[in-house]
């Protein structure tokens, strides 16, 4: 007992700081009955709110897919990356919380906005970003539609023939390469034009590309349609690019700022839109809270009954369990969802598991003579090496499900390996230091009641 004690006071100390984390309307209504008494003013404690995902709290669920068929060179999983990272700045930027990006397939982008249930608003927060290209002019690919480049007095390319867009080819420089885009006017016009920065490969890539296109022109291409084709005087080195074209400030500023929120590498089309309303999210919720309340009934109902004494003291350690989980939950903000719940509800079934071999293995010391506090002893001592295994194979399950699977069991690998990591911790320390309270000479014969 004296070797566990601080063990045990920490622990009671550690899980009253946890509850007040998890549950503060709880104990700011403890605080505020407290304050009364003494008639003191107690400040509440601040809410942390859980992050709940879409199938939760209700939201917009929306399904692009990138076109490829006009770009040549391009690795899909760069380009698809780049697409994700674009648009999960730009939701960012516009305050949805928690969103869910991620790539589906070669060419798919999935998109789940918790919270925002108007379809078409979410749809305007994706679809204003520009695909932004450099093209250069290929006189084969013009052959092939009897297309001539011709340049009018500004030098600039002429854009009276259908056919025109037949004749440019990617060069490679897109959206992707931009460091940061900004709004100027041009020295000798006034003219708005928006400056372009760009990134270390990009700037290399502007340079070939301006070296093999001397008194040539280059088109700058925005969505698929060109805004300026300016011809190249002399090769370009430091990665400064400038568009311009028949803008106003306000539209120049405009695509700078968009283009700052992310130019998409590739061009992506909306095949699919899905709205859940936050009142079916809500009941989704409340189920999931009730089957986990219940489970965790259950299971200790269980253990007190087969176990007793040992069984009291897994309760115990399961509270503690979820203090913890729920605790790092909040604090690593894991976006819960249903399938996430279901991993943790899973969990609280594999932390009693270790209990039940432990205590299984203390019933056959006693059986086989051995004094309480040895049984104690060698019930975890020979115990340990299954746990070990068990959870060792459940966290190699968790791992490769986290790794090669989508966001919905992702969800679930997350909260499942966190609470088998926790389930380690509370079944070995927290499990055994409140047992070692009942490990006295007064209980040494009642071994019923283990």
């Amino acid at each position: 007992m004296r070797k566990h004690s601080h063990i045990i006071v920490v622990t009671v100390l550690v899980s009253l700081g946890l509850f007040v984390f998890v549950a503060p309307t709880y104990a700011n209504r403890a605080i505020g009955w407290l304050g009364g008494l003494a008639g003191y003013e107690i400040p509440d404690v601040p809410t942390v709110p859980y992050h709940l995902g879409l199938d939760l709290v209700g939201g917009t669920h929306l399904v692009y897919e990138a076109d490829f068929s006009e770009l040549q060179g391009v690795v899909a999983a760069d380009s698809m990356e780049g697409v994700r990272d674009v648009i999960e700045r730009r939701v960012n930027f516009f305050g949805v919380a928690e969103p869910v990006v991620q790539v589906s397939g070669e060419n798919r982008l999935i998109v789940e906005l918790a919270g925002v249930t108007d379809i078409q608003q979410a749809i305007d927060l994706i679809g204003e970003t520009p695909f932004l290209e450099f093209r250069e002019f290929n006189e084969d690919a013009a052959a092939s539609v009897n297309q001539e480049v011709v340049l009018n007095e500004s030098g600039t390319v002429s854009l009276d023939d259908e056919n025109f867009l037949a004749g440019w080819v990617p060069t490679g420089l897109s959206g992707k390469h931009i460091r940061t885009a900004r709004l100027e006017f041009d020295p000798s016009t006034g003219a708005p034009v928006v400056a372009l920065d760009l990134t270390e490969e990009g700037a290399q890539l502007f340079s070939d590309i301006t070296a093999r296109n001397l008194d040539q022109p280059v088109a700058i291409f925005l969505d698929g349609l060109p805004i300026s084709t300016p011809t190249v005087q002399s090769q370009i080195t430091d990665g400064l690019a400038i568009i311009s074209g028949q803008f106003t400030a306000n539209e120049a500023k405009l695509l700078a700022t968009r283009l700052n929120s992310g130019a998409l590498p590739v061009p992506i089309e909306l095949i699919s839109q899905q709205s859940i309303g936050a009142s079916l999210g809500a009941q989704s919720l409340d189920r999931s809270l009730t089957a986990g309340l219940w489970g965790l009934v259950l299971v200790g109902i269980f253990m007190i009954i087969f176990y007793r004494i040992p069984g009291i003291t897994a309760v115990a350690a399961l509270g503690v369990y979820v203090l913890i989980v729920l605790a790092l939950f909040k604090a690593l903000s894991v976006t819960l969802t249903l399938a996430g719940i279901a991993g943790f509800i899973l969990s609280l079934g594999i932390a009693v598991d270790a209990n039940v071999l432990i205590f299984a293995r203390l019933r056959e010391e006693l059986r086989a003579g051995r004094p309480l506090p040895v049984a104690v002893s060698e019930g975890f001592r020979r115990a340990w090496l299954s746990i070990r295994d068990s959870h060792v194979t459940t966290l190699l399950g968790a791992f490769v499900l986290y790794a090669f699977t989508t966001s919905v069991v992702k969800g679930f690998a997350l909260t499942l390996g966190i609470g088998v990591l926790t389930s380690l911790l509370t079944a070995t320390v927290i499990t055994r230091a409140f047992l070692s309270v009942f490990v006295r000479p007064s209980l040494e014969d009642k071994h019923w009641l283990f």
